[in-house]
């Protein structure tokens, strides 16, 4: 198999066409043509199919690409990081953070990672939890933060590390807190209440944990991305649930009152690595930061 072929098949999915590949590449879409059909010969099945004056890939073409991918993807990554001959040594540190986990928490959980000397070159991806699993099996990532650990159902190679467990603490804006009034918990029975979405781990504790005390809170709306479900907090639209150990700094910055806690919903946060034993500096120290933090 010619790998300049197969680098150009890679171009003209990536670029979205023959011409736009062609433009790319500084080769005329001829050659391009005439090099897919090279291609297709050395593999023994045709990669695209025409769909109208255009062309889509075909199972056979889905899955050779997907290899390509791979392949080219790191060959890219190894030019950047050749480009800039400062940098040339410099380390990537990947990380996947699952779209359910707040972007504070993030943040604090992930910063110490720069602190490490010489500091790596950090790449944050955000997505689903599998999406991320995904990514990390074929070694594209080197953690997934997430706020439940990885199951072992998942064909995935990977070993969770429990980061921080701590409790939450329920926040609302001045107007709200006054208006809800009574003592906590049961300020929440009629009060509006803002929920993350099924994809987050705390929602079934949270209801559970209404169900036990009897409380029926007004569920106003649920949020797939945390950074909405404050900005809505913060309009004073309901209470919602954080993790204690950033509830204050949240508090602080969208000017809210804390009122009340509990540890009968807890928050987990959990690396996910391709290693059962943390070996990755940045990782050691995002590990180690974080037992500080909530001891702290």
């Amino acid at each position: 198999m010619n790998y300049k072929h197969l680098h150009y098949f890679w171009m003209i999915e990536k670029c979205g066409g023959v011409a736009k590949a062609a433009e790319r590449l500084h080769v005329t879409p001829q050659s391009i043509s005439t090099q897919m059909r090279q291609l297709e010969e050395a593999l023994g099945d045709p990669v695209w199919r025409r769909l109208g004056r255009g062309l889509e890939l075909t199972d056979f073409g889905h899955m050779v690409f997907d290899y390509a991918d791979r392949l080219f993807t790191v060959g890219e990554e190894l030019a950047d990081a050749l480009r800039g001959r400062p940098d040339a040594t410099q380390s990537l540190f990947r990380v996947g953070v699952s779209s359910v986990v707040a972007k504070t928490t993030a943040h604090r959980l992930i910063a110490p990672a720069l602190g490490i000397d010489p500091a790596p070159k950090l790449i944050c991806r955000e997505g689903r939890l599998n999406d991320l699993l995904a990514q990390l099996a074929v070694h594209k990532l080197d953690m997934v933060l997430s706020d439940r650990p990885m199951q072992s159902a998942m064909n995935v190679r990977g070993y969770n590390h429990l980061l921080l467990e701590c409790g939450v603490t329920f926040l609302a804006s001045p107007a709200l807190a006054k208006r809800i009034g009574r003592k906590f918990p049961q300020c929440l029975a009629a009060a509006p209440v803002l929920l993350p979405s099924d994809e987050s781990a705390v929602r079934p504790q949270l209801i559970a944990y209404f169900d036990r005390l009897q409380l029926r809170p007004n569920i106003v709306a649920e949020f797939d991305d945390t950074a909405m479900l404050k900005a809505f907090g913060a309009e004073g639209l309901g209470v919602f649930a954080v993790p204690v150990y950033v509830a204050d700094e949240i508090a602080l910055t969208l000017g809210l009152r804390i009122i009340g806690g509990t540890t009968e919903v807890i928050h987990q946060m959990y690396a996910i690595t391709g290693e059962r034993r943390i070996t990755h500096p940045a990782v050691s120290k995002i590990s180690a930061a974080a037992k500080q933090s909530v001891a702290a």
